[in-house]
């Protein structure tokens, strides 16, 4: 049994486990020593994230918040929300569903030379995987697939700053 109960001195709410079992409880806050039997309890319950939950409810109720609190909801609430998020439709699903066909779709990107969009990073690190050493070359790569010049310095700059490019030289080299 879980209680929550509250400090007749400063205010504080904390919770009790097994309250009818305990002699005497000390307020979290103030330190003041309570017999047990004495203490108001706001909440009781089997379940210990029902106590917790009632707890910040009277918190939030005391500070004047209690609509923001309702708005946010219980942790149930949102545990129920990530395993929705879970069933979310697949790129296939939402095509066929618009009236699209999937395979159709997939051909027309295949034909148009797009293997997917790469980040601006991996376009810098694709230029020294492919033989580019030298900050010209990097750029030059890099502006040819779509990558501002003044970013790709930037770029490689950063990962040499990271040790994830060596640089000697003038040359570059991804390690």
């Amino acid at each position: 049994m879980y209680a929550v109960v509250g400090c007749t001195d400063c205010g504080a709410y904390w919770l009790l486990s097994d309250p009818d079992e305990q002699k005497s409880a000390t307020c979290t806050r103030c330190g003041t020593v309570h017999r047990t039997k004495r203490l108001r309890r706001f909440f009781e319950s089997e379940d210990r994230s029902a106590a917790v939950g009632a707890r910040a409810q009277l918190l939030a109720e005391k500070r004047g918040d209690a609509d923001a609190f309702d708005a946010v909801g219980t942790a149930a609430d949102h545990e129920r929300a990530v395993e929705d998020a879970d069933r979310m439709v697949s790129d296939r699903e939402y095509l066929e569903g618009s009236g699209l066909d999937a395979d159709e779709v997939a051909a027309a990107t295949e034909d148009s030379g797009s293997s997917g969009s790469r980040s601006r990073d991996q376009v810098v690190r694709d230029a020294l995987r492919e033989g580019n050493t030298t900050e010209s070359s990097v750029v030059e790569y890099a502006t040819e697939h779509g990558v501002p010049a003044a970013a790709a310095r930037d770029l490689l700059e950063r990962l040499t700053r990271r040790g994830e490019v060596s640089e000697s030289r003038g040359e570059y080299r991804l390690l």
